[in-house]
């Protein structure tokens, strides 16, 4: 008995049992002892089955086993939903212009000599500032769409007409000698009043001497007093005059003499000679305050009507819109002006160019599309702050949509037979015919749609 528990101690300690000896058998419910390679064995099975469970899980999940029960078409994925809506979708289209103070008009000055004086570029000039000096006399603005075109004053005095008759100023007694001829052919020696001597017989002192007295006491013609000069340039320049102070005479279409002591103050104030006229080249006409551009001439060079430039005060856009894409620049049109700090004004439409161009420097090779102007001004200008030239965006309105159902164009999604559908909620695809795309939003229209049907955003 005691060799039989020597025996097993041994075999439980490891070691191998003699030759001959009984192995007791294994109790019931007794696990027995595993060799290192089956425990590595049964790990690997152990990896299997947990494998073949979860490929199990996954395949009852997507639907494709199990009783055929109602499950879902497709499988959820992450992503949010959105309402189909309706909606008023407005296309805005942005282009890109030019702020400043427009082109530069040549200053239609028609003094002549020499230039003597020129303002700095930027100048803003009002009614009665000097535009320039030219022999030392001032150009000055006054305000009106008539250009000068004549001198203006009163107008010299005109000779009374001759109604005598005579074609030559009548000599001494000159109709009395007449009457003295007359008298000497009565007869006798007629002398009359006018100290003629007839050849007649007798003495005649009728009335052919009488008359001769009457005709050489006539008295010589006299001239008329000047005349107002009239028009509607004198009523345009009256006006200005009055405006800037100088009154003592009706504005209207007359040049009197009231205008004329009027203008003589106003010479003096500009260190003229008083003369009381006007001359063609004292003056220039705009149609309101004007600033002036670059010179294009130096001191001393001869004036011309092209000495100086000059624009409107307020700030501008111009556009080069493409010609073929120009049916939003309508007059009176709305439209937002980006500035290059970012902000954004509100700008109208006020003119239309008629005449298409190619761009600058093309010459019609490249095919790019001619353009046609477009002035955009900027009622506020106070917006603007100092800016006073430089790239900026103009953005219009284009199409518009109303009442339209939409959806954000991150929904649409492409289908396999082609064109464009909507997945619902549910994980059905229906198709979706798409029309104005706006602001991240698509028009979107089909016989399965409606206003808050929910679709997924694909992610």
């Amino acid at each position: 008995m005691s060799g039989m528990f020597t025996d097993r101690d041994e075999d439980r300690d490891g070691a191998p049992p003699a030759a001959g000896a009984e192995v007791e058998p294994t109790q019931e419910g007794t696990a027995p002892p595993h060799a290192p390679g089956r425990r590595r064995s049964r790990t690997v099975l152990v990896t299997a089955a947990f494998v073949v469970v979860t490929a199990v899980a996954v395949v009852g999940a997507l639907g494709l086993g199990g009783d055929g029960g109602e499950g879902p078409a497709a499988p959820p994925r992450a992503g949010s939903t959105v309402a189909v809506t309706r909606a008023t979708l407005v296309e805005r289209t942005k282009v890109d212009g030019t702020l400043g103070y427009g082109a530069e008009i040549p200053l239609p000055a028609k003094a002549s000599g020499t230039v003597t004086w020129l303002p700095e570029p930027g100048t803003v000039a009002e009614r009665g500032d000097t535009l320039l000096r030219v022999d030392d006399r001032p150009v000055v603005l006054l305000y009106g769409t008539l250009p000068m075109y004549r001198e203006l004053g009163t107008t010299a005095g005109t000779a009374a007409p001759d109604t005598t008759g005579n074609p030559t100023p009548p000599a001494p007694g000159g109709a009395g000698g007449k009457g003295g001829t007359d008298g000497g052919t009565d007869g006798g020696t007629g002398t009359a009043s006018g100290g003629t001597t007839g050849t007649g017989g007798g003495t005649d002192t009728g009335g052919g001497g009488n008359t001769g007295g009457g005709g050489g006491t006539d008295a010589p013609p006299r001239s008329t007093p000047p005349q107002p000069l009239r028009g509607m340039d004198v009523l345009q320049f009256e006006s200005n005059l009055a405006a800037l102070g100088y009154t003592g005479f009706t504005v209207d279409e007359r040049f009197t003499s009231g205008t004329e002591r009027a203008v003589k103050r106003w010479q003096k104030s500009l260190g003229l000679p008083e003369t009381g006229r006007v001359g063609l080249g004292d003056v220039v006409y705009a149609s309101g305050r004007i600033r002036l551009g670059q010179p294009s001439v130096r001191l001393g060079a001869a004036a011309g009507e092209n000495v100086l430039g000059y624009t409107g005060t307020t700030r501008k856009v111009v556009v080069d819109a493409s010609a073929q894409e120009a049916s939003w620049a309508v007059r009176g049109a709305g439209v937002t002006v980006g500035l290059p700090d970012g902000t954004a004004v509100k700008g109208q439409v006020a003119s239309v160019g008629r005449q298409a161009t190619a761009p600058e420097g093309d010459g019609g090779t490249s095919g790019a599309a001619p353009t046609v102007p477009v002035t955009v001004t900027i009622t506020d200008q106070r917006s603007l702050g100092r800016l006073e030239s430089g790239p900026v965006s103009v953005e219009y309105v284009g199409r518009k949509r109303e009442n339209v159902l939409a959806v954000p164009v991150a929904a649409l999604v492409a289908l396999a037979e082609g064109g464009h559908g909507l997945e619902t909620e549910d994980g059905r695809f229906v198709t979706a015919r798409t029309g104005l795309f706006a602001d991240g939003m698509v028009e979107v229209s089909g016989p399965a749609l409606r206003a808050g049907l929910k679709v997924r955003i694909p992610q």
